[in-house]
């Protein structure tokens, strides 16, 4: 008896080791006869909790370049969207999916730059069409439980790439430091990333390598993970809000967003309790 009830429990044990979570066990000890003895004999377990372990995932997106100062590109911007696994957002996918199909736009990938310029497959959708795409991102962002943090700087104020790879490393450093018990409250802490430039993937790799233990790094497809295209989406909302206030607004943005005013009532202050301070 005591062997079977032995070999079950280490086959609960082996299963939640192979996939990765957590185990909680309880014991009771029952000795062999009412008067009891000095060693128990026989074990019996009445509890086998599953714990799932914790994962926080964190895709990331950039816009700009590090090359010499233009005025098309005054900024860079590096994005950060975080999801804790533990909330379901697939139910949000099917029906943003559901809702892109009846547009006529199945299994693409969102990408907000070429919706605001009316570029790629939105070249030909006039205003509302492409202000409708975009309704719907925002309309998911807001339905789904996740957070997101921009880091930016001024390229103009940046004399060559390494001060500009510093200046962002230091940013994210001090995000990371200052969040740094709600890091370690997960069991995994996994990085979404492109690798579209080389400058940022050794930046994600040294910061979160030296901070957090043994980070988990993803390179990926854009179009498999809606929270890539959502970080996307972020980064060039950043991106315009910050042209904006500065009056270096381009004919395409402003065509598309109105004025600061519409801007800010539209979109930047409904999605300001998604962001991570």
């Amino acid at each position: 008896m005591f062997y079977k009830i032995f070999v079950d429990f280490l086959r609960v044990i082996a299963y939640n080791i192979v996939n990765r979570n957590n185990v909680s066990i309880g014991l009771v000890v029952r000795p062999r006869s009412i008067n009891g003895g000095e060693v128990p004999r026989f074990f019996h377990i009445i509890c086998c909790e599953v714990i799932p372990l914790k994962e926080l995932s964190i895709f990331i997106d950039e816009s700009g370049d590090f090359g010499e100062y233009e005025a098309h590109s005054p900024y860079y911007i590096i994005t950060m969207v975080f999801h804790d696994q533990s909330n379901d957002i697939q139910p949000a996918i099917s029906k943003l999916n559901t809702e892109l199909s009846y547009l006529g736009l199945d299994n693409i990938c969102i990408h907000t730059g070429p919706i605001i310029r009316m570029e790629e497959i939105y070249k030909d959708m006039d205003l509302l069409e492409r202000r409708r795409i975009f309704n719907k991102m925002i309309a998911f962002i807001r339905q789904i439980d996740v957070k997101y943090h921009c880091f930016f700087i001024e390229k103009r104020k940046i004399d060559d790439v390494v001060e500009a790879t510093g200046l962002l490393s230091k940013q994210i450093s001090q995000f990371i430091k200052d969040h740094y018990e709600e890091f370690l409250t997960f069991d995994d802490v996994k990085i979404y990333y492109d690798n579209g430039q080389v400058e940022v993937s050794k930046i994600l790799s040294s910061v979160f390598n030296a901070l957090l233990p043994n980070p988990v790094f993803r390179k990926v497809m854009p179009k498999d993970y809606k929270l890539f295209q959502v970080a996307d989406l972020l980064c060039s909302l950043k991106l315009v809000s910050l042209k904006m206030e500065n009056n270096i607004f381009s004919k395409s943005e402003r065509n598309f967003f109105g004025n600061l005013r519409d801007l800010k009532k539209n979109y930047l202050k409904p999605l300001q309790k998604k962001e991570w301070m």
